[in-house]
C-alpha cells in the first residue's frame, strides 16, 4: 500500500572556490532552542527511468532505497518550486504496480531501468523549538553516482539538504536561508540529486569516468514538448499547435493526480480534453480534420469517461447544498443517508471503471495519436497565414452558430424542447470560449472579451442543465424512497425549488444574450 508525504526542502552547495559545505551554527536560527546530531545514515538508492529519460525530463523520481528510516519504493511528483509528493510503497524487487500506474502517461508502453546508482552518507541533524518539536531536518550528504544505463560515468559530491517539518512554516526555511548564505553556501542550481547525477555522469560529454564536482551543472533530458522554441508563435497553425501542446500537457500531467483523486483533477482533464476536441474542430481550415476528427471522437469518448464520476460529484454536492438549504421541518424520512448511499453506489462504481480506462489500451493510444499531431501536424495551407486573418474567421464561424443556437432556444416555449436546445447553446458557446481561449496570445484583447462573454453564458446556462439533471435525480430518488416506504415529500419540495431556480434562469437568459452584444467583438 502507498502513501504519500509533502515534502518541502532545499538543498545547498559550497562556494565554487572548492572544498566540501560546512554547516553554520543553527542554533543562532530564530526560533531553534537546539540542534540534535542524529549520526549517519548510509543510503543506497537505484533510481528507474526509460531509456529516454521520460521521468527526468518531466522532474518525477522513482527510486528503490535501502538505509535510513524510509526503506522502500519512491516516487517524487514536482508539486511547485521546491515542494513535491512523495509516493512511498513497500521494498520489493520490482516497481510496484501502484506506482508505475502513476507515471504511465509518461513512460507508456516503455520499460522502466536502473539508470542511476547513488551511494549516500548521510550526516542529520534535527532542528528543534524550546518544546523539543521537530522544526526541520538538516542533511550533509556526501553522494557517489554511479551510471548503470546511457553511460558509464561516475561522480562524487557533497551537498546539504533541509527539509521543513510535517506541516510546518515555510517562512522557517527563509530564516535557515540567511543563516546559510552568510557562510557562504548557495542553493543547489540542480533540482535534485538525480538530477545532478544525470548531467555529471553523462560520459557523452564528460571524458572522466569518475569525478569529483564542486558545483552543479545543467541536467540533460529529453527535450519537453512545451520548451520554448527558437522562435514565438507568428503564423495561425503556429497559435493552434501551442494551445494544443499545452492541453496535451495538462492531460498527461493531470493523469496521476486523476489516479490519486485529487481535488479537481478528473475536471481540470476533462476540459483539456474538450479544449483539444474543440480546437480540432473550430480549426478545421488550419488542421485536416481527415487526420483530426477520429483522435477527435476519441477524446469524446475520454471526456465522457471522466465524466461520469465529475457529473456526479457535481450533482451531489448541488443536492447536498440544497438539503441544507430547507428548514428542519421541511426535511422527513432518511433523506440524508439516501443520498449519501445513492452517491456513493453511483461514484464508487464510476471511479473504479475511470482507473480501469486508463488502464487501458485504448487510453495510450490516443496519447500516441495527440502526439503525432503536435510533433508532425497535418497542416493545410491556412495554417501559413496571418493569424489576424485566419483565427479571426475562424473564431467568428464559431460565434454565428452560438448565436443561431440561442435564437433557437429563445423561440421555444418553456419545457423539453427548450431544455435542450439550451444545452446546445451552451455547448456551443463552450466551443467558442475555447477557439476564442487559442486566439488570445495571437488577438489580443477582443478574444479575451470573447472568453469572457462566452464563459459567463456558458455558466448561465450550465445552471440551467445542472437544475435538468438534479430534477432527474429526485425523481429516481424519491421513486427509490416510495418503494422502501420512505416518505417522498422532501424530494418533491427539492424538485419544486429546482423548478424554480430553472425558470429564474430562463427569464435572466435574454439579457445575459443582449450583453453580449449581439456580436463577437472580433
Amino acid at each position: 500500500m502507498a502513501d504519500t508525504k509533502r515534502e518541502i526542502e532545499r538543498k545547498y552547495e559550497g562556494p565554487p572556490t572548492g572544498g566540501d559545505p560546512a554547516l553554520p551554527d543553527l542554533t543562532r536560527v530564530p526560533g531553534v532552542s537546539g540542534v540534535i546530531d542524529k549520526g549517519v545514515a548510509d543510503l543506497d538508492a537505484t533510481y528507474y527511468d526509460t531509456a529516454d529519460q521520460r521521468l527526468a525530463a518531466a522532474s518525477l523520481t522513482l527510486r528503490r532505497r535501502t538505509g535510513g528510516d524510509d526503506a522502500g519504493w519512491h516516487l517524487k511528483l514536482p508539486v511547485s518550486e521546491g515542494v513535491r509528493d512523495e509516493i512511498r510503497a513497500p521494498l520489493s524487487d520490482t516497481v510496484p504496480a501502484s506506482l508505475s500506474a502513476l507515471v504511465r502517461s509518461r513512460v507508456r508502453e516503455a520499460e522502466l531501468v536502473p539508470v542511476v546508482r547513488l551511494l549516500s552518507a548521510r550526516d542529520v541533524r534535527h532542528l528543534v523549538d524550546a518544546s523539543g518539536a521537530l522544526l526541520a531536518e538538516v542533511s550533509v550528504d556526501r553522494v557517489r553516482a554511479e551510471r548503470l544505463s546511457g553511460g558509464t560515468g561516475a561522480a562524487e559530491w557533497t551537498e546539504i539538504e533541509v527539509e521543513l517539518a510535517d506541516d510546518g512554516d515555510p517562512a522557517f526555511l527563509d530564516k535557515v536561508e540567511k543563516k546559510l548564505r552568510k557562510a557562504g553556501l548557495a542553493r543547489s542550481s540542480s533540482k535534485s540529486k538525480l538530477a545532478r547525477a544525470l548531467s555529471d555522469t553523462d560520459t557523452t560529454n564528460n571524458t572522466d569516468t569518475t569525478k569529483t564536482t564542486k558545483t552543479t551543472k545543467t541536467t540533460k533530458t529529453t527535450k519537453k514538448r512545451d520548451e520554448p522554441t527558437d522562435r514565438a508563435p507568428r503564423t495561425a497553425g503556429d497559435h493552434v499547435l501551442a494551445y494544443l501542446r499545452t492541453q496535451l500537457d495538462a492531460i498527461i500531467e493531470l493523469d496521476p493526480a486523476v489516479r490519486r483523486d485529487l481535488h479537481d483533477s478528473v475536471h481540470s482533464m476533462r476540459v483539456a480534453t474538450r479544449r483539444m476536441r474543440s480546437a480540432f474542430r473550430s480549426y478545421g481550415k488550419i488542421l485536416d480534420r481527415a487526420v483530426t476528427d477520429p483522435i477527435g471522437e476519441e477524446l469524446k469518448w475520454l471526456a465522457g469517461e471522466l465524466g461520469v464520476g465529475r457529473d456526479q460529484e457535481v450533482l451531489t454536492e448541488r443536492l447536498t447544498t440544497a438539503l441544507d438549504g430547507l428548514p428542519g421541518a421541511l426535511l422527513t424520512g432518511p433523506v440524508r443517508d439516501r443520498l449519501r448511499t445513492w452517491s456513493q453506489a453511483r461514484g464508487d462504481g464510476s471511479r473504479r471503471h475511470l482507473i480501469a480506462v486508463l488502464d487501458g489500451g485504448r487510453y495510450l493510444d490516443l496519447l500516441a495519436a495527440l502526439d503525432g499531431v503536435v510533433t508532425d501536424p497535418p497542416l493545410l495551407k491556412a495554417a501559413a497565414g496571418a493569424p489576424s486573418k485566419v483565427i479571426t474567421k475562424a473564431v467568428r464561424k464559431d460565434f454565428a452558430k452560438v448565436s443561431a443556437l440561442v435564437d433557437q432556444a429563445l423561440g421555444v416555449a418553456p419545457g423539453a424542447d427548450r431544455d435542450l436546445a439550451m444545452h446546445e447553446a451552451r455547448k456551443k458557446a463552450k466551443r467558442t470560449r475555447y477557439a476564442a481561449e487559442a486566439a488570445v496570445p495571437a488577438l489580443g484583447g477582443p478574444a479575451a472579451g470573447l472568453v469572457k462573454s462566452m464563459k459567463s453564458l456558458q455558466s448561465l446556462l450550465g445552471d440551467h442543465q445542472d437544475s435538468v439533471m438534479a430534477r432527474e435525480a429526485l425523481r429516481d430518488l424519491a421513486a427509490q424512497a416510495h418503494a422502501a416506504g420512505e416518505s417522498a415529500f422532501t424530494y418533491g419540495v427539492l424538485y419544486g425549488r429546482e423548478e424554480r431556480r430553472a425558470a429564474a434562469v430562463e427569464a435572466a437568459f435574454p439579457g445575459e444574450w443582449e450583453a453580449v452584444g449581439g456580436g463577437s467583438g472580433i
